[in-house]
């Protein structure tokens, strides 16, 4: 039988106590979500092409930056960024962390948003819920900005 597997810990967050808990939080991923893979067929679909992926060169890495353009789009998560349409739950456990970590998130977000424009950036943000609804729709937004 294959002993449990341990994760290494930095202090940022509260050890889980369930450890098939610790196992799904552990695979969540930063970069190359499914939104994000969402957004960008649906972009190809539509025949936008010729963007940058996570450009680190701006401010916030944008998940998608129309360069030449000065477009760049984030694709958030409900539940990590806080959506306004659809108002994810917050965890029960550990509320003191977990407030902390999403208002944090949001204020960062808002940060990006405002050093990107304060450089001439256009910025977009897509949310997973919105995505799901049309994606055709949010594909339009971009287009939209890209023709400004």
């Amino acid at each position: 039988m294959a002993e449990p597997r341990t994760y290494l810990r930095d202090g940022r967050a509260p050890v889980p106590t369930d450890p098939k808990v610790s196992a799904v939080m552990s695979r969540i991923r930063s970069k190359n979500t499914g939104p994000e893979k969402a957004m960008r067929v649906a972009l190809s679909v539509a025949g936008l092409r010729g963007y940058r992926l996570h450009y680190a060169k701006v401010p916030g890495r944008p998940d998608i930056a129309f360069v030449g353009r000065k477009v760049a789009v984030f694709v958030h998560g409900c539940f990590w960024h806080q959506c306004p349409h659809c108002q994810p739950q917050r965890p029960k456990a550990n509320k003191s962390f977990w407030r902390k970590k999403l208002d944090r998130n949001v204020e960062r977000d808002g940060e990006k948003v405002k050093a990107l424009r304060k450089l001439g950036w256009r910025v977009i943000t897509v949310w997973d819920c919105r995505l799901k609804k049309s994606a055709e729709r949010e594909t339009k937004r971009v287009k939209k900005a890209l023709l400004v």
